[in-house]
């Protein structure tokens, strides 16, 4: 995937569509000095340059019952890692999993997954993650509280 060249004002204009929910083209325009459609066609741009992906609404998970979130970290098989794809498809159909990253190490995945609590994420664990071919092992670290969490990018 290739980077796309940003100048400042473009970094400007990015920067509070992340951090300020629902803002405008007209009020990014007026905090940075360009008119509303400088500020549209901009924004355009990057969306069809893919650099901005998607707008969406961000929850509060507690507030909407999904008290608990773990961080599990999956190992497969020699024979499941021949099949990392597979697993990664597998997880995608799983709503409780969040965010799903290949990682190197000592672990092939690195999953966040939230539930609505511990007794959840065991009917989970045991119904739904452990089933899947190929896993050798699953380390689930609980998180007890949210210190930062942010989808703002630093850019």
């Amino acid at each position: 995937m290739q980077s796309v060249l940003l100048d400042p004002t473009d970094r400007k204009i990015l920067d509070l569509m992340q951090t300020v929910p629902g803002i405008n083209a007209t009020t990014i325009g007026e905090r940075i000095g360009l008119s509303q459609s400088a500020c549209w066609r901009r924004i355009q741009r990057m969306r069809d340059e893919g650099v901005i992906r998607d707008q969406p609404v961000i929850l509060d998970r507690e507030k909407v019952g999904l008290t608990t979130m773990v961080f599990a970290h999956v190992k497969l098989t020699s024979h499941g890692r021949s099949n990392l794809s597979t697993f990664a498809e597998d997880v995608k159909q799983f709503p409780e999993v969040m965010d799903c990253y290949v990682v190197l190490g000592s672990v092939d995945f690195l999953l966040r997954i939230v539930t609505e609590d511990i007794k959840a994420y065991e009917q989970f664990f045991f119904e739904k993650l452990s089933q899947l071919p190929g896993i050798q092992e699953v380390t689930s670290s609980i998180v007890l509280s949210d210190i930062k969490h942010t989808t703002a990018l630093p850019i």
